[in-house]
């Protein structure tokens, strides 16, 4: 069965309400209250979005991203009474996409989780678009796949990125992030660049951008902490710099 949303915490009063609350205004939400629950729910179930606190009885919401982000592809919103720096740079170095304060308010939470999930829509549909772009721009050469090392290659006809022969999940954000890139190779993407032409929302923060670069670098680079492909110019943006023949 498809949900949108899937509310995952051991606070039965604040999952049950909140995936009520969601239900009624169209947003399909289920919600389980411990890990294993949303191990079992997740095999079992298409969700979309994931709302997961961080204390989940004798286990941790930081173990249960790292399982789901070995296995699914989806966005993942911490919300947590936890206020800490250190745990939200944790949940958002794991996999997280954002990070939420209790208390909140139910509208607000609304309002942003119809956003995100509106925005990953588009943003599966623009990368269709921007490889499509790509491959009519090409100058007679055939720009299906597209080599960012000689042993990486992105194909932008079956949006799928290759290491070494195997495929390598890829996020739909990530997917157009990596193209725009590649499509201005040897030049610095400013991050307001960005912001306005690949996240079409100006109005993202750059911690946002700066957490999919550090994933789509998790996914190309031999040490994602001292790139070789994916560049910083620091205080500027990232730049993918000309391949050596």
């Amino acid at each position: 069965m498809k949900y949108q949303c899937l509310m995952i915490d051991d606070d039965i009063t604040i999952a049950e309400t909140t995936a009520e609350y969601f239900n009624i205004f169209d947003i399909k939400t289920a919600y389980v209250t411990d890990y294993d629950g949303a191990v079992s729910f997740l095999k079992e179930n298409q969700v979309s979005l994931l709302l997961l606190d961080i204390n989940l009885g004798e286990r941790s919401g930081f173990e249960l991203c790292k399982q789901i982000r070995a296995e699914y592809d989806m966005p993942i919103l911490f919300i947590s009474a936890r206020t800490s720096d250190d745990d939200v740079l944790t949940a958002l170095n794991i996999g997280g996409d954002d990070y939420i304060k209790k208390p909140y308010t139910l509208n607000i939470l609304l309002a942003k989780v119809k956003a995100i999930l509106n925005r990953y829509e588009k943003a599966a549909e623009a990368a269709i678009a921007v490889s499509a772009k790509a491959v009519s721009a090409g100058t007679g050469k055939d720009m299906r796949e597209i080599r960012i090392t000689k042993d990486i290659t992105l194909d932008t006809g079956a949006h799928k990125l290759y290491r070494d022969g195997r495929e390598t999940a890829i996020k739909a954000m990530e997917f157009k992030m990596l193209l725009y890139l590649l499509s201005n190779r040897g030049r610095v993407v400013t991050k307001d660049e960005f912001l306005k032409n690949v996240w079409e929302d100006e109005y993202i923060g750059e911690g946002t951008l700066a957490v999919h670069i550090r994933h789509l670098r998790e996914k190309i680079e031999k040490d994602p902490n001292a790139p070789d492909i994916i560049k910083t110019v620091w205080g500027v943006g990232y730049i993918i710099e000309n391949m050596e023949e």
